[in-house]
């Protein structure tokens, strides 16, 4: 009876043993940083190229010490007059929320790679109808005064984005 209980007590210890030295097969491809925008084939252009590789794209919080948070060549005003001529709002549903759209910018102010996010007004994911953000999407992606980045006399490639505030389909107030 001892002699059992040994012999299932060592086989249980061996199974937790090898257990624990099992390797799993992980992939150990990270992001550089949370957030970044890998090319997807599905939903990008293959004629929005970047100038440098990915890992050289600035972020957008870098902006104030370089070129002082000024990206677009006639800065808010202009994005602002651009998307109060070309949104219409009573075309949508009349939903509210939030809804960011992120993208890159090259070194000769092309933009691409387009990410959108919605969120309520308690910041919790939100889906909002296509009738708003394909409308937001599409004014966004013709806005083509981006300015060129340059940094230590190198052209570099970062991310830029715009929030909009919708109220009931209204187009309320654009961020940043």
């Amino acid at each position: 009876m001892i002699r059992n209980l040994q012999i299932i007590c060592f086989s249980l210890l061996i199974q937790i043993f090898n257990s624990c030295n099992t390797t799993k097969n992980v992939s150990k491809e990270y992001p550089r940083m949370i957030g970044d925008i890998a090319f997807d084939e599905k939903i990008d252009s293959t004629e929005f190229k970047l100038c440098n590789n990915d890992s050289l794209v600035v972020q957008y919080y870098a902006f104030t010490k370089i070129v002082g948070g000024k990206t677009y060549l006639d800065e808010k005003y202009e994005v602002e007059k651009i998307f109060e001529k070309n949104y219409n709002h009573k075309i949508v549903k009349k939903e509210s929320g939030n809804i960011r759209i992120r993208f890159l910018v090259n070194c000769k102010g092309v933009s691409g790679r387009y990410r959108i996010i919605g969120m309520d007004k308690n910041y919790k994911e939100k889906h909002f109808d296509t009738s708003i953000t394909n409308q937001l999407l599409s004014i966004t992606q013709r806005l083509v005064k981006w300015k060129p980045f340059i940094k230590n006399n190198i052209q570099r490639d970062y991310y830029q984005y715009l929030i909009f505030k919708i109220e009931k389909g209204e187009l309320i107030e654009i961020l940043p």
